[in-house]
């Protein structure tokens, strides 16, 4: 503090320094329920995923202010969300619920069909959507308003309800038939059970009880996912019809090696060897032609956006913004973690895209919706815990 300040604060005059320039963008920040360096690097992923998809689309320029549009509208309205109380997430988490079964339920009924499955539905002239995106923000939010009315670690009984809770759109979508979705929704809800601090002895309840269905899921499953499943075991089995997209995606990847082959320069991609390259498979086509070293800078920058959710998430000040804090990054990282075990063989090919970069409208808008949901938890901390 000048002098000057010192002086006058002994004279007995009230003295308030002014704020220095970092104070007052900071403030601007909060004004407006944002984390700058959430969505720094929420837009360095996005700008990074409109690069490799002008390559991985053909070079159409089209597709690339096409996603552009979509991120954002997507951004818009994270900001729109971000400017809500956690309360008020917390008082309309059952509608939201009540309101996606109703659509799952409208999409047996008179939902678009597309590839082979219906998963839409759709406003003429307006939009064309899957219910089932809503569904991974619906359910966790569901799950969590009911726990934090809960004395925790929950009991049975509640998570027996809660079990309820996340099977309900979980059938709806798994019958579209949408497995890939089904299980990151399912996934999204559990977080949220584990996290209210499940004994070991549940854990262990639950995962016996899971190992004891997969039986019945392997019977209720339909025959191109059972391929999924062989295939994976095994790609060579079939190599040109249900092994082609995972021996075309690692081919592409390892092809690359440590520097790529250079931007748009990859031939599996641009000789369209490599099926959904624009989608799904788009990582494989940053692999061959930014090399390992191209994955590794995407993999950091998805590490560093995992790191900010979870120290925002362990900042919440109350059991409901704890809980759905934490679902929303978790749940992120196994996006992440899903599609890049998908294209490198690891796991079966079950359908999800790259959070960010791969080429899609409703799937951008469910993630950055639920990082407006993050960055309002972290904004009103404060005012929690008055």
């Amino acid at each position: 503090m000048p002098w000057h300040y010192i002086a006058r604060s002994m004279r007995g005059h009230p003295v308030r320094p002014p704020e220095s320039g970092i104070a007052r963008r900071k403030s601007i920040w909060e004004r407006i329920h944002l984390d700058p360096w959430l969505l720094g690097l929420l837009l360095l992923l996005m700008g990074s995923g409109l690069i490799v998809l002008y390559s991985a689309s053909g070079q159409s320029i089209d597709a690339v202010i096409g996603q552009g549009v979509r991120f954002l509208i997507a951004l818009v309205g994270m900001v729109i969300i971000a400017q809500f109380s956690p309360s008020t997430f917390l008082r309309f988490a059952p509608l939201a619920y009540c309101i996606g079964v109703a659509m799952l339920i409208a999409v047996d009924v008179v939902g678009d069909v597309g590839m082979g499955a219906k998963r839409w539905l759709v406003i003429p002239g307006v939009i064309r959507f899957q219910p089932s995106e809503m569904m991974k923000l619906a359910a966790p939010l569901m799950v969590a308003a009911y726990l934090n009315r809960c004395e925790l670690p929950p009991r049975l009984r509640d998570i027996v309800v809660c079990g309820v809770i996340i099977g309900v759109p979980v059938v709806l979508t798994a019958i579209q038939p949408d497995l890939g979705t089904s299980l990151l929704v399912s996934s999204a809800a559990l977080i949220v059970v584990l996290l209210a601090g499940l004994s070991w002895r549940l854990i262990g309840f639950i995962t016996a009880l899971g190992a004891a269905a997969v039986p019945l899921l392997w019977m209720n499953m339909h025959n191109y996912q059972r391929q999924r499943v062989l295939t994976f075991l095994n790609p060579e089995s079939d190599p040109l019809g249900a092994g082609w997209n995972i021996i075309q995606s690692t081919t592409a990847i390892g092809s690359g090696g440590l520097w790529g082959k250079g931007w748009l320069q990859g031939t599996q991609s641009q000789l369209e060897f490599l099926p959904e390259r624009h989608t799904d498979f788009i990582i494989a086509v940053l692999g061959e032609e930014f090399g390992l070293v191209g994955m590794l800078v995407l993999l950091f920058l998805y590490l560093l956006i995992v790191s900010r959710g979870l120290w925002m998430a362990s900042s919440a000040q109350d059991t409901f913004g704890r809980l759905v804090a934490g679902s929303i990054i978790l749940t992120f990282f196994i996006y992440v973690f899903v599609n890049m075990g998908m294209v490198s063989g690891i796991l079966p090919v079950v359908g999800v895209p790259l959070p960010l970069v791969s080429y899609g409208g409703t799937s951008s808008v469910t993630l950055l919706a639920g990082f407006g949901i993050l960055m309002s938890i972290h904004a009103h901390r404060r005012l929690l815990s008055r």
